[in-house]
């Protein structure tokens, strides 16, 4: 079949990456959608079982830092657009393992950049039709006053963590790339996602399956920290709007509107699993355990989402209560999809089968 479009979505086997994935898979049947994940802790393909066997989806088994694998990979599947999202992402692993983040989130930016500028430069067509979307975080503009203003477009880069010092590295090598070679490329900045398909050490699934084997839900300081919390799928739809519609050299907010302190949001967690449970009003809240802070814990972090809303029509579509309901349902009615988590499992058949 010829395809409109050859889109290859990097990390489409990890949270976001996969509903990403689900998203274009679903939609544009014209095209076709090439994952490549290197399948590390975070990456796993049960998130993708409704898609995997539709004609125009394909897995790559792959490493973004490994050059010669992206460039043929880019070849064989006359890649047009690639939609970067493969990162190492969690801060206190990025505490513990600095290198690591400087190696995927800075090197392998750096090798698709640099794959992508070869191969689609040596195209008659040359950089026409061609798109760099690189997906990253509103942590590399660093930390607001409580009740103060929001993060935009031109807010400095202020990162406090590795991780985001990693990502912040990576977002100036794709828009000097852009400056410096005239790659089409935009970049995104996104509060924080929750929903389905989350690996299980981000606070909400975590404490969602904590709460429900009654194990403690440890609370970095007082909980006063405040998160701009986004629906997954809202963030999907955001980055296929953006990928089509967003102009060369851009960066767009994506955030939900929606801040919450950590410990307000634990309380709505708690009250909505023991509801959904049967337990009654505040069984769990004992669960509760204050420890010592995070380093360089960020205080709050608040997007202002304004210009993706007035120059690409997008905002969130869900309540936050809504999109609540929603994911500590899945996490529930899921349980064999976290065990296969929490137990390793799926890495040992990973593991066996790439040679890992």
């Amino acid at each position: 079949m010829d395809y409109k479009r050859h889109i290859l979505v990097t990390g489409g086997a990890g949270f976001i990456g996969s509903h990403l994935v689900r998203l274009l898979v679903n939609k544009y049947p014209d095209y076709l959608i090439v994952n490549l994940d290197k399948l590390t802790y975070a990456g796993n393909l049960a998130n993708l079982k409704d898609v995997e066997a539709a004609t125009n989806y394909r897995f790559e088994f792959g490493d973004i830092c490994d050059l010669e694998r992206v460039a043929h990979l880019l070849e064989e599947h006359c890649i047009d657009g690639i939609i970067h999202l493969a990162a190492e992402s969690h801060v206190d692993r990025s505490i513990k393992d600095p290198l690591a983040f400087a190696r995927t989130n800075v090197m392998g930016t750096l090798t698709l950049l640099q794959a992508a500028k070869a191969y689609w430069s040596s195209l008659p067509s040359g950089y026409e039709g061609k798109r760099f979307h690189h997906v990253s975080t509103d942590e590399v503009y660093g930390s607001l006053e409580l009740g103060g203003g929001f993060f935009t477009e031109a807010t400095r880069y202020d990162p406090h963590s590795p991780y985001s010092a990693s990502k912040a590295s990576s977002d100036h090598f794709v828009r000097a790339f852009g400056d410096t070679y005239g790659l089409p490329v935009v970049v995104t900045n996104c509060s924080n996602n929750y929903g389905s398909y989350q690996f299980p050490e981000k606070l909400i699934p975590l404490f969602i399956n904590n709460i429900r084997q009654g194990k403690p839900l440890p609370v970095y300081g007082r909980g006063e920290n405040v998160r701009d919390w986004l629906y997954v799928e809202d963030h999907a739809r955001a980055l296929d709007v953006v990928f089509h519609q967003g102009a060369n050299l851009q960066t767009y907010n994506i955030g939900g509107f929606n801040e919450w302190r950590n410990i307000d949001l634990i309380h709505v967690l708690i009250s909505t699993v023991d509801r959904l449970l049967g337990n009654p009003e505040g069984h769990s809240l004992g669960l509760i355990t204050y420890v010592t802070d995070r380093a360089g814990h960020d205080l709050r972090y608040a997007i202002d989402a304004t210009k993706i809303k007035d120059e690409l029509g997008w905002e969130p579509s869900l309540q936050f209560e809504e999109g609540i309901e929603r994911t500590v349902r899945w996490y529930l009615d899921n349980q064999e999809w976290i065990d296969q988590i929490t137990t390793g499992d799926y890495q040992r058949y990973y593991a066996e089968m790439y040679q890992l």
